[in-house]
């Protein structure tokens, strides 16, 4: 009895982490193509990641923005992409106190997830140039979980025909955060 009753625990948060990613690579292998080019599938397929760390996934207070605000940024084929203020998640990682701005792209007609890219000092060397996103369900507290283990690159890393739009200065971390998804070793950051 004993040992159903422990099968049917919640799995723990480093078993989650390690299930979604590996629900993610199942998913590219099944549309090759999208995003991962089927020429690069053996290359860049399972993707690579930082470890697991739980001292990247802190509560985070959203302050919401006094007058929603548009702001206009490059993306990645050169374009220029309108996206919202939303407001600015407040948080503590590994003691250092941060903000990051969450957005609303505004091709979505409803807000059904903050957008939140961002940059930090393992940007070109250990993770993609161009940043990486996390996206966070809404919460009716205002209360998050910034979870840099889920941080991924967006899809013009892995393929250039996509159209993704750069994070904004106001969201470049002073600090390396190793977490989520990063470059193989002795990958370049452009592919």
């Amino acid at each position: 009895m004993a040992i159903v009753a422990a099968c049917s625990q919640p799995p723990d948060y480093a078993t989650t982490i390690a299930t979604q990613r590996a629900a993610k690579d199942e998913a590219f292998k099944a549309a090759p193509g999208n995003p991962v080019p089927a020429d690069k599938m053996a290359s860049m397929v399972p993707l690579s990641y930082f470890p697991i760390d739980e001292l990247y996934a802190v509560p985070a207070a959203l302050e919401p923005a006094a007058e929603r605000t548009r702001l206009q940024v490059p993306t990645s084929t050169g374009k220029i992409r309108d996206i919202e203020r939303i407001g600015t998640l407040k948080f503590t990682v590994k003691g250092q106190k941060m903000s990051l701005t969450a957005f609303h792209e505004l091709d979505q007609p409803q807000i059904t997830r903050l957008f939140v890219p961002f940059s930090d000092f393992t940007n070109g060397a250990e993770t993609y140039s161009a940043g990486r996103y996390m996206e966070l369900d809404p919460t009716p507290t205002g209360i998050y979980v910034v979870d840099f283990n889920v941080a991924y690159h967006p899809f013009c890393y892995y393929n250039a025909e996509y159209d993704c739009p750069y994070p904004p200065k106001e969201n470049r971390l002073e600090m390396p955060i190793r977490a989520g998804e990063r470059l193989r070793k002795g990958e370049s950051s452009i592919p």
